[in-house]
């Protein structure tokens, strides 16, 4: 029986990456979490794969199971670096309560309208809208990590329905502009549509 070659590569093991492959800089999560959103944004959640993560981040598949564990959580991980949860919350809240309805729809354009964050968040409303998985990521994020959060801060009468129903408003209306791009809402400037959907978001958010 002729034995390996000395020059032969080590089999590779099943389980938690080596040192060496969890150290592989310069930041190996980021690199992940970056050509995720880029995978999902590309391929959408179904086409999406932890090797096609891997090979876009240049590691290892354990590694991104490592770090991420499965797919939904990955995906899930991508969800939070784009919304920002922390960021959104102080800035809806962090003003006057009667500046709440515009503040929140400023913000929420501003997201939609810078291309860098615009891609993923195609991504992650596509996704949400054609694969269950995604859409339970989608919502436990937005319900538990997000609304939950602005509705705790309300001094309104079922503030969690009514922090919904303006998440509900500012969903439809990214979906008909950047999605669907139906005129002349895909064209309108911002700060007009910023101006007649405040008061609807106030009245959601601040009016008992």
């Amino acid at each position: 029986m002729t034995g390996a070659s000395p020059d032969a590569p080590a089999p590779r093991r099943r389980g938690r990456p080596s040192r060496r492959a969890a150290s592989e800089g310069p930041d190996a999560r980021t690199r992940i979490l970056a050509a995720a959103r880029t995978e999902f944004a590309e391929r959408g959640y179904d086409k999406t794969s932890i090797r096609g993560i891997a090979r876009a981040a240049g590691v290892d598949a354990a590694l991104v199971h490592h770090y991420f564990g499965t797919k939904d959580e990955v995906f899930a991980a991508a969800v939070e670096v784009t919304f920002e949860p922390a960021l959104v919350v102080h800035t809806v809240l962090g003003g006057p309560p009667e500046g709440l309805g515009e503040r929140l729809a400023r913000f929420f354009l501003s997201v939609w309208e810078d291309p860098a964050t615009r891609s993923p968040l195609l991504a992650i409303l596509r996704s949400a809208l054609t694969h269950e998985a995604a859409a339970k990521v989608l919502r436990e994020f937005v319900l538990r990590r997000l609304l939950e959060r602005i509705a705790a801060e309300l001094d309104v009468p079922d503030a969690t329905f009514r922090a919904e129903l303006a998440a509900s408003h500012m969903i439809g209306i990214a979906t008909l502009r950047y999605m669907i791009r139906a005129e002349p809402l895909a064209s309108a400037d911002p700060e007009e549509i910023v101006a007649m959907v405040a008061p609807a978001l106030q009245r959601y958010l601040g009016e008992r």
